[in-house]
């Protein structure tokens, strides 16, 4: 499976914004969040969440409504559908 796109909006002492662009069929890759993080969905879809065990849930994002994670998030988030979903990602720094 093809990597999502990646593009970091800001790095400053602060914050990493990155926008995340999942074409169908395209995922970040197993990793696990070093800061905790807000999601800003740009776009609504479903994208496939697999944790460490590989077990599989599925993430309904709504355009405009934000979630909080916390440092340690361990995951790979998968797009299955055929609409190109996109999200920010707000990593607060330390």
């Amino acid at each position: 499976m093809e990597s999502a796109d990646a593009t970091v909006q800001i790095d400053d002492a602060r914050v990493r914004v990155t926008e995340w662009a999942f074409e169908p069929n395209t995922e970040t890759g197993f990793h696990t969040h070093g800061m905790d993080y807000v999601v800003v969905p740009m776009t609504s879809g479903t994208l496939t969440i697999a944790d460490a065990d590989g077990v599989e849930t599925d993430n309904a994002l709504i355009a405009g409504q934000s979630y909080a994670r916390e440092t340690g998030v361990a995951h790979n988030v998968i797009n299955r559908t055929n609409e190109k979903i996109v999200f920010v990602e707000v990593e607060l720094k330390a």
